[in-house]
């Protein structure tokens, strides 16, 4: 749980960069409802920010992972249309339609998640300005194109280097260190 906190923790500061603010952020997590979308509710739940996703049939959050994100004070949107969910957003984010240990569902999810594929059509619907969010390593062409993880919009790349300087900040925190 420590990682995925360090990584939300990350991706909070990137989007604090990026926009300049955390009010009146919306954020729409594209793809499965996995450990980094439920951690992501949860930070966003606990800042205030507004939280959507969207899942195809069968990938979405389990009523457990609803449950941790509202006794953060989050509420979810689940939204069934991948346009619907990211118009307007700020933030678009994705994570890997498959991870280690599951390469063997790879072909399977591809055909079940092609219709949240993170592409310019679907990021032309979200705020002007949004950043694009994934937590890597990306399977290009899967979950988001090159012109996206490429694009104006992505800030990939200060997302991984976020997480250096978050895990330093939160080791010296909890290690009692002065900044």
């Amino acid at each position: 749980m420590l990682f995925r906190s360090v990584q939300t923790l990350a991706d909070l500061l990137t989007i604090r960069q990026s926009l300049g603010r955390l009010d009146d952020v919306v954020v729409t997590y594209v793809g499965d409802a996995n450990n980094v979308a439920r951690s992501l509710g949860i930070g966003c739940g606990l800042l205030g920010l507004e939280f959507r996703v969207t899942s195809p049939p069968g990938y979405g959050f389990d009523p457990a992972s609803l449950a941790r994100i509202a006794e953060a004070g989050g509420a979810v949107h689940v939204v069934e249309d991948p346009v619907e969910a990211v118009s307007g957003a700020d933030v678009v984010y994705t994570d890997a339609w498959y991870s280690m240990g599951q390469e063997a569902e790879q072909a399977q999810r591809r055909v079940a998640f092609a219709g949240w594929r993170v592409d310019q059509p679907l990021l032309s619907h979200a705020a002007e300005g949004v950043v694009f969010l994934h937590c890597l390593p990306a399977h290009r062409g899967d979950e988001a194109t090159d012109d996206v993880l490429d694009g104006a919009s992505s800030r990939i790349w200060v997302q991984a280097h976020n997480r250096m300087h978050t895990a330093r900040g939160l080791l010296m925190f909890l290690l009692g260190e002065e900044a």
